[in-house]
This record gives structure tokens, C-alpha cells and sequence, in this order.
């Protein structure tokens, strides 16, 4: 079973398309997205209409939750979501918030013996950050009952194992943290000898979404983010 799995997206249309095609030369069975496809990009609803046309897995991430909810509940309250959070409230189209509300917190799924978990933050809350070598992925590793985890959130991608069990980060499609613009992805490749994994990095027209950004008028922070790779 090959399967890529992608997340944070906010908006981020080009990046989106980029990612798809890229991921479409792997072959992979299946496609997994952990959520977060709204946000900080200028094109919500076109993201949400794609993942939705390509029938792609998909969880709510914590920044849809924000933007379904309009709080800051899921979300820091800081200047930048103020304004990116209700303006992605308000281009959001209904039929697009009633799909992000049918969306579950988790995917479980069981090949060859091995049980995933695919969440967005963590399996506790969905808007946790389990970093690499943090404590609080140490403790949920701890607890886990399944043997692959695969998370998002952090938009940096990782891999680290915790004795027989793995913990795997896909980074981020839309908004990347690594200091360079281009997103990344995840393949998990499971037989029933073992389990790889491969992180993705992909370019794409990272300036086509700022200059977009540019003629919504999004705060200026996101448009620097999309061209720096940097929060």
C-alpha cells in the first residue's frame, strides 16, 4: 500500500495543484489530507473544491475549525489571524463550510497488520504541535496504541521512531516553515515486511500566490511566509 499524505494548505491553491501533480507520478493508492485547507491563502474555496473533486481523505484542521467557528479557540490571536481568520470566514462559500463541518478529527486505517492514525495536531487535541524530539510527542507516543501515527500542524516534516512504533510529520503543502518556499509531502510505503517513508520536497509558482495575495490585500506577514518559507 502506497499512500501520500498531505496538509496545510491554507489557501494555497498553485501550491496545491503543484503537489497533486507531483504526487500523481508516485502512483500511490491512495492520497491523505490532514486538514487545514483554509487560512492565510487567497483561495479557500477553490482548495476546498479540488480536494473535494479529487474525493481526497481528508480530517479538520485547527485553522478550519477557527474559521468555522470564528474564534480563535484553535488558533493564536495574534494580529495576523485577525485579520486572515474572518476574511477566510467570510469568502468561505456555505457549501464549502458544510463540507469542512462533515470532516472527522481522525482517520484510522489497517494494512498488513500495521494500524494508522492520521490527525492534524495530535491524538489528544487537534491543534497540539508535536514537534521533532519534543516533549509532548514523546508523551503521546508514549500512550499511542497504533504503530504508525502521521501528524501535520508544525508544517516542518520529520520522521522519528519510538521503539516499534513511528511518528511522521508531512510538513506543509500551502505554508511552509523550513526557510525556503517550496511545500512538502509525505509517501508511506507499507508491505508486509516493512514500512518507508519519504518526505517530498516539491517548487512550485510560489510568486503567482503572493502576488495574488498582494491584489487581496492579506496581511503582509502571510505574503512574506509564502516567499521566505519562514513564519
Amino acid at each position: 500500500m502506497k499512500i501520500a499524505v498531505i496538509s496545510d494548505v491554507h489557501g494555497n491553491l498553485e501550491a496545491l495543484k503543484a503537489a497533486l501533480e507531483s504526487i500523481e507520478k508516485s502512483k500511490v493508492d491512495t492520497i491523505v489530507c490532514l486538514g487545514d485547507l483554509v487560512g492565510y491563502g487567497p483561495y479557500p474555496n477553490e482548495v476546498v473544491e479540488l480536494i473535494r473533486e479529487q474525493r481526497i481523505m481528508n480530517i479538520l484542521g485547527n485553522y478550519d475549525a477557527a474559521v468555522l467557528e470564528e474564534k480563535f479557540n484553535y488558533i493564536r490571536d495574534n494580529e495576523v489571524n485577525k485579520f486572515c481568520m474572518p476574511w477566510a470566514a467570510k469568502e468561505l462559500k456555505e457549501e464549502n463550510k458544510a463540507y469542512l463541518r462533515s470532516l472527522p478529527r481522525q482517520i484510522v486505517l489497517e494494512f498488513e497488520n500495521k494500524k494508522m492514525y492520521f490527525v492534524h495536531g495530535s491524538v489528544r487535541t487537534i491543534n497540539e504541535y508535536l514537534k521533532e524530539d519534543s516533549r509532548e510527542a514523546e508523551d503521546v507516543m508514549e500512550i499511542f496504541e497504533g504503530n504508525i501515527l502521521v501528524c501535520a500542524h508544525t508544517h516542518i516534516p520529520y520522521e522519528k521512531s519510538y521503539g516499534s512504533k513511528l511518528l511522521l510529520n508531512d510538513g506543509s503543502v500551502g505554508k511552509p516553515k523550513t526557510g525556503r518556499p517550496n511545500g512538502t509531502y509525505l509517501i508511506i510505503n507499507i508491505d508486509k515486511e516493512k514500512v518507508e517513508s519519504e518526505i517530498v520536497e516539491f517548487a512550485y509558482n510560489y510568486e503567482k500566490t503572493a502576488r495574488a495575495m498582494e491584489e487581496k490585500k492579506i496581511h503582509d506577514s502571510c505574503i512574506n511566509s509564502i516567499r521566505t518559507g519562514v513564519e
